[in-house]
């Protein structure tokens, strides 16, 4: 038997788990999909997945009659919206694997909204085996970037994300926040909510949109509500004496 590391990447290959929820998909004011039992799908080497829909609760007049064949060996067939003279590329496919041949995958952006129950869903669609975790923290924090200490806290709160580095919020008392200026720059995730950013201004220049904040999270996560966050990628982060290595992501 060979031990199998849980964090040793995105898997290559389709994979698939069924849901109990309860999901709708609008477009122009009309249902273009509603279910009671979906499919999360994760296609190979992708980390964020999405709804499947069996095809008997897909409203196909708002599709294209005519899909066309898919060529990246994954999909079968794509088919685009046409509603209200609105056009959605590639907006629905179908699948070559058998377990999925009878369900419709739908793209997120090309809805007006999605909803889960009564809630409404933002971002994508949230994946069932990712959690986040938040930990009052008396590490010792600093954080510098281009020379210049631009936080120190010893009251951290570490948010503990599936597949993403630790993430040292820290209060606001605790950073330069002379330093700091406000970015028009918005972001949304659908654990923890909108995010705000801020840029650092330090005699070296200026590192745009490195800090962020959640003004309003999620009901779930309120630990991080109003702390600030560095990326980890972009600063030197050091953590009990230890300087940590900039992690490589797609923020890098």
């Amino acid at each position: 038997m060979v031990a199998q590391r849980l964090d040793g990447g995105i898997p290559d290959e389709l994979r698939f788990a069924h849901s109990e929820r309860w999901v709708r998909v609008r477009v122009g004011g009309r249902l273009l999909a509603d279910t009671r039992r979906p499919l999360v799908v994760w296609e190979p080497g992708q980390a964020i997945p999405h709804y499947c829909f069996p095809a008997v609760d897909v409203d196909r007049s708002l599709l294209e009659a005519e899909g066309r064949p898919a060529t990246d060996g994954v999909r079968e067939r794509v088919w685009d919206l046409r509603h209200a003279g609105q056009a959605g590329e590639g907006a629905a496919w179908s699948y070559a694997d058998p377990d999925l041949s009878e369900y419709l995958a739908l793209r997120w952006d090309a809805a007006d909204e999605w909803w889960e129950e009564e809630e409404r869903l933002f971002a994508h669609v949230r994946d069932p085996y990712h959690r986040v975790d938040v930990r009052t923290s008396s590490r010792h924090v600093r954080v510098s970037l281009d020379g210049t200490l631009v936080a120190d806290s010893r009251r951290p709160r570490l948010l503990f994300e599936t597949g993403l580095p630790a993430r040292y919020y820290l209060p606001p008392d605790d950073v330069r926040t002379d330093l700091l200026e406000s970015s028009q720059l918005r972001t949304a995730c659908p654990y923890k909510g909108i995010a705000s950013y801020w840029s650092v201004r330090t005699p070296a220049g200026v590192t745009p949109d490195v800090v962020w904040s959640y003004p309003d999270p999620e009901p779930g996560l309120p630990q991080v509500k109003g702390l600030l966050c560095f990326f980890n990628e972009r600063v030197d982060l050091e953590v009990d004496g230890e300087l940590l290595a900039r992690p490589q992501t797609q923020w890098s």
